[in-house]
């Protein structure tokens, strides 16, 4: 960063490069855990939230107070209990910070299945658990990976603040740069979880579009 300084330095991306491909690895592990677990909660949360509707505003409004307090104040205030620059310490609040967008997500893609179609199911013989399978779910499909999609990005970003804690996967490039006065791997941060992000949001979109056949049949009618 100092004057005379290029703005990327190739040669270090070189030497450093299996050191970058650990810090890749270990960043999308703790974005894609949080989601994951994140996703495995949030349905059956937002199922009982669906049915019985006086459980939805006391979790939303628990989840959003969560996801107000900031991440790194989350992280420290964990570390006596899952310590120092552990997977941990990132993961617990980032899948609390996914709950409070997956919650929602799943409770208004139940919500936009029409009654007329879940009757149709139950005088065709349909009972809950197959309803929910075969009707519910495919319909919700859209909502819940709209949410999933904003979860999945908004992890791959906040996964770089434990750099702070010592556990941050490429947010390490971003201390360790400014520490240095040093753009190249910052730069090289940036764009990684640049690409990580695209890359979710793309394979996301893929996998609703593979999950809803029926949509693409109607786009191409």
């Amino acid at each position: 960063m100092g004057e005379g300084e290029p703005l990327i330095r190739w040669a270090w991306i070189g030497r450093n490069w299996p050191n970058i491909q650990q810090l890749l690895v270990d960043h999308v592990v703790m974005a894609l855990v949080p989601v994951l677990l994140g996703l495995l909660v949030a349905l059956p949360l937002g199922l009982a939230s669906a049915r019985w509707r006086v459980l939805y505003q006391p979790t939303v409004t628990l989840m959003n107070v969560v996801y107000s307090l900031p991440s790194l104040a989350v992280f420290i205030v964990l570390i006596p209990l899952t310590g120092l620059a552990e997977r941990a310490t990132v993961i617990i609040p980032l899948t609390f910070y996914s709950l409070a967008v997956l919650i929602p997500a799943v409770v208004d893609g139940l919500a936009a299945v029409p009654d007329h179609v879940r009757q149709s199911a139950v005088a065709m013989g349909f009972g809950p658990m197959r309803r929910l399978l075969q009707v519910d779910l495919p319909i919700a499909v859209p909502v819940v990976l709209a949410g999933l999609r904003v979860a999945m990005v908004s992890s791959i970003s906040l996964v770089s603040v434990g750099a702070l804690i010592g556990r941050g996967g490429l947010g390490y490039l971003f201390i360790d740069g400014w520490q240095r006065q040093f753009s190249t791997p910052i730069i090289v941060g940036i764009v990684l979880v640049v690409v990580l992000a695209v890359l979710a949001d793309g394979l996301l979109v893929l996998a609703q579009r593979l999950l809803t056949p029926w949509a693409r049949a109607r786009r191409t009618a």
